[in-house]
């Protein structure tokens, strides 16, 4: 039986970053389990780091703790051991002793005390290491997540077992049989007896199997299957029901010698086909990136409420898996996604090259550190039924056959989770090896995509970024094409240039002589990445050892360009385009009836890597305000009702057509379903039907049928909304559309239409005329891009990638602030952000850079530049010039007036130079104008 003696409390320290040894006395106190930076101890660090947030006591070095603690007599002579739940690398003495070294990040270090504690008070010193680590460590010691923190965190105690006891014990849920297989390993062998039995816990009903009684032999190894009977529950994401196991160990005469209790789930999570099963019902995994960010600490925590609280809030946003980025939580995560039915995918701690002997650069000591690692993690975490899956870490490259040994020794070792070999491994090149259970990617060649949005140094980018808007594309012709051939490799010869981390590499690759084709369940890889701009006002939450010193930097390039007044509106405006541009990955990913999942990047914000602001919750797993869970959820849960059409702008007289459909992943049969749907406006139906549909209980894609209707004469441009129910559940759908007057026409030829600032243009607006200007956008000579997304993952970093691959850098803008009251727009309604009618517009223009010219000057139409640059960019704007009024437009114009949006925007803007409201305030010199046009 255990006994745990807690040495939480105050410790004496002492900080030695030279690592010169340890001087005494000690000079300084502080409480654990916590972190040195957390404690505030240390020199104060001056620096603002810009690429992620600063840890105001960061240090680096040997810690040194010490503290006394009294052994009760009744314990001594007792095996004893000490636990350390998570640190960094460790070195212990008690009373002068050493009892050697422990370095595992992923897992509790625990030191065995030979021989017991004597009666009475003793000395205990730890240190702490927190550099030269057997590997990089991933995002467990990135900055750019939880820190590179020094200290130890979570449980620290010594804890007495009896002489005869069970350790290290394992438990196999077989959901088919309604059994479990323990298996532990002895220490003091004797004729002794397991008395077995379990009880639910956690349901409305407590489920409590018959207790047996199990003899053991004089194996060391203890194997023995106990049933839970027919009526057992199991575990899932739709019933998280647990058992408490608990296991007795007793003697011939029936004497207590030691007690052990595991909780667990009776659960088969498998592979089958290309989706997953939960105890032989499909599911669809709706997962999101983890690399342990906790702002408030600077580490991961430790406790299950805090970790219910986090994962309660996923959950509310659609989410049943997490995949933790080269890294493992610690056991509290585990326990809190038990309890809530939440599908976990740790990974080893890498990120980088996995080689053999044959390699003059084979690390054997890393690799094997690494290796041992991933057996630590199922040994201390397997029990967990949300411990499903397992990753040997994040974009590896090097030699398959060395991960193929990797995969094939940990399944031999525990066939609990399922295993891949990492997460979008070998990028351009991908490959499936025999070992693994499931694939994470983003492309099987070049052009076979299975994601909606890519940087510049990974294009081709995605349909997201690059396609015009509509809802039809999925991925299944990308992950199973109808028609075979030879893939391709970018780079010349063997090797190919990557992104590897936040730089480069180039890595040797051979040429893919087939297209690959999954056997297996395809996850896509870190989808999404569309970025917020900065809100500013969550400065003030950084009240931990974690400062948001970038934030305030960019806070202050805002300011200096004079455009800090336009920051909430920044961050407002952007973050309702990226929900958009989620809302289409996501909606791409449940078309696509191959895929058997995703992983989001993210849910939350990335406060590292250049500072990536790609939530729609901030660090703290707070909501920025831009989207209810309630409303993210009609396009990520596990019942998304879908329409599909070509486009989102209908003119009056076409008809506009659909066809609906649902990807249903419930755990009870959808049986007979059926679906309202109208179109109104406002309060006014425009047309209105139903739908319905039998479905079996195997069926995951319903497809319900056709919808349409004429479009009919609206009053002006109008969006309406297209409304998707299925009657008695909450399952629902919205879409915008935009309906257009048949009659709207562009005069090409008319005389306040301009397309160059040249004399001639300058000589009529020095008598006073009123002109519209859409300059060649190629032609301008300062100007970004034009692109209607949001940036992907942040500026700078890629930026930084792009420029050293000699590839295109990204074009870095995030979407529009619109003047959508201005007169210039009265004929083209419009929402303050961007919206689909902008798209062929933003995608066909180029915005001018008006840094240098009048403060005054406010766009009407504004682009939204990244955090780096801050330029003010003019999609549209005016300005008087001498004795004439001037509206500008860098639109290639060629390239939109065919379309119903691209029509009325310009009937708008011809309109408006034609009216008495074309009033500008600010006047620019021609000069001026030269400079920029």
């Amino acid at each position: 039986m255990l006994t745990t003696l807690n040495l939480a409390g105050i410790w004496e320290l002492q900080l030695d970053g030279e690592k010169s040894g340890l001087q005494t006395p000690f000079t300084d106190t502080m409480a654990l389990p916590g972190t040195t930076s957390h404690a505030r101890k240390g020199e104060r660090n001056e620096a603002a780091e810009i690429g992620s947030l600063t840890d105001e006591y960061r240090f680096e070095g040997y810690a040194w703790f010490s503290r006394t603690f009294e052994v009760d007599a009744s314990l001594v002579g007792l095996p004893c051991f000490l636990y350390l739940e998570r640190t960094r690398v460790t070195t212990v003495w008690i009373d002068g002793e050493e009892l050697g070294s422990r370095n595992s990040l992923s897992t509790p270090h625990v030191y065995e005390i030979s021989g017991g504690l004597t009666a009475g008070t003793h000395t205990m010193l730890i240190r702490v290491d927190n550099t030269n680590y057997p590997t990089k460590g991933g995002h467990l010691t990135s900055p750019d997540t939880q820190t590179n923190w020094n200290g130890i965190t979570g449980r620290i105690e010594l804890q007495f077992t009896g002489q005869r006891y069970l350790q290290n014990v394992q438990v196999y849920p077989d959901a088919a049989s309604r059994s479990v297989t323990v298996k532990a390993r002895r220490v003091g062998i004797s004729a002794d007896k397991l008395v077995v039995s379990a009880s639910g816990f956690n349901g409305d009903s407590e489920h409590r199997p018959e207790a047996q009684t199990f003899s053991l032999s004089d194996d060391r190894e203890v194997v023995i299957t106990y049933p839970l009977g027919e009526d057992a529950r199991l575990w899932s994401e739709f019933d998280p029901y647990l058992y408490k196991l608990n296991l007795r160990l007793v003697d011939e005469e029936g004497s207590l010698l030691d007690v052990t209790e595991i909780v667990f789930g009776l659960r088969a999570f498998q592979a089958d086909g290309d989706k997953f099963t939960i105890n032989g019902v499909r599911t669809f995994l709706r997962g999101k990136h983890d690399g342990l960010i906790f702002p408030l600490t600077g580490y991961a925590p430790t406790t299950v409420d805090e970790w219910l609280r986090v994962l309660t809030i996923a959950k509310s946003y659609g989410i049943n898996h997490y995949r933790f980025h080269t890294c493992c939580p610690p056991e509290a995560a585990f326990t809190a996604a038990d309890l809530l039915g939440i599908y976990m995918e740790p990974e080893l701690p890498f990120w980088g090259t996995v080689t053999d002997e044959s390699d003059p650069n084979h690390n054997a000591a890393e690799q094997e550190y690494l290796i041992q690692e991933g057996f630590s993690m199922l040994e201390s975490f397997g029990n967990h039924p949300s411990f499903v899956m397992m990753s040997l870490g994040n974009e590896l490259w090097g030699s398959k056959s060395r991960l193929s040994e990797i995969l094939a020794a940990y399944k031999a070792f525990d066939d609990r989770p399922l295993y891949t070999q990492g997460s979008n491994n070998f990028q351009f090149v991908p490959d499936i090896l025999p070992e693994e259970d499931f694939f994470c990617g983003v492309r099987f060649s070049r052009n076979r995509l299975f994601r909606g949005s890519y940087a510049m140094c990974d294009a081709p980018q995605g349909h997201v970024q690059t396609d015009m808007p509509s809802t039809r594309k999925d991925y299944d012709e990308q992950i199973q094409p109808s028609i075979l051939g030879k893939g391709s490799v970018e780079g010349s010869g063997n090797s190919i240039q990557i992104q590897y981390g936040t730089g480069t590499k180039t890595v040797q690759a051979s040429a893919v002589e087939e297209q690959l084709i999954p056997r297996i369940p395809v996850v896509s890889h870190e989808i999404g990445q569309y970025a917020t701009f900065p809100n500013f006002a969550e400065i003030e939450k950084y009240t931990g050892p974690l400062k948001a010193r970038n934030f305030e930097t960019f806070r202050k390039r805002l300011e200096d360009k004079g455009l800090g007044h336009l920051a909430e509106a920044y961050f407002w405006n952007s973050g309702q385009l990226a929900v958009d541009c989620y809302k289409e990955e996501l909606e791409a990913a449940f078309r696509s009836r191959r895929l058997a999942g995703f992983q989001l990047l993210d849910l939350q914000d990335f406060s590292g890597q250049g500072t990536a602001l790609v939530g729609v919750l901030d660090a703290f797993m707070d909501s920025k305000g831009l989207v209810t869970p309630e409303e993210w959820r009609t396009f990520c849960s596990d019942a998304v009702l879908l329409a599909r059409f070509d486009k989102y702008h209908f003119t009056a007289g076409e008809r506009f057509g659909a066809h609906v459909e649902l990807a249903y992943f419930r755990g009870i049969p959808l049986n007979t379903a059926e679906v309202v749907w109208n179109v109104a406006e406002g309060g006014t139906i425009l047309a209105e039907g139903t739908l319905a549909a039998e479905a079996s209980k195997d069926d995951n894609y319903v497809d319900f049928g056709d919808i349409s209707f004429v479009v009919p004469e609206p009053a002006g441009m109008t969006q309406v909304t297209l409304s998707l129910a299925i009657t008695g559940t909450d399952i629902r759908k919205t879409y915008p559309l935009w309906l257009y007057p048949a009659g709207v026409t562009v005069d090409v030829s008319a005389e306040q239409w301009v397309t160059a600032l040249d004399p001639g243009v300058l000589a009529r607006l020095a008598q006073g005329e009123s002109l519209l200007l859409t300059p060649d956008p190629d032609r301008l000579k300062s100007a970004v891009d034009g692109t209607y997304c949001t940036d992907f993952w942040c500026y700078p970093m890629f930026r930084s990638i792009s420029e050293s691959m000699n590839k295109p850098v990204p074009v870095g803008t995030m979407g529009l602030l619109i003047d959508h009251l201005h007169p210039a727009l009265r004929h083209f309604p419009s929402a303050s952000h961007s919206t689909y009618p902008w798209w062929s517009i933003a995608t066909h223009s180029r915005p001018i850079i008006l840094d240098d010219l009048s403060q005054a000057l406010s766009p009407i139409v504004q682009t939204i530049d990244n955090f780096e640059r801050n330029h003010k960019l003019g999609l549209l704007f005016e300005c008087r010039v001498g004795a004439g009024r001037l509206l500008v437009c860098p639109l290639n114009t060629e390239a939109v007036i065919d379309t119903p949006e691209g029509q009325q925007f310009l009937h708008s803007l011809i309109e408006y130079v034609r009216s008495e409201d074309f009033d500008p305030q600010v006047e620019l010199a021609p000069s001026e104008l030269k400079a920029i046009l």
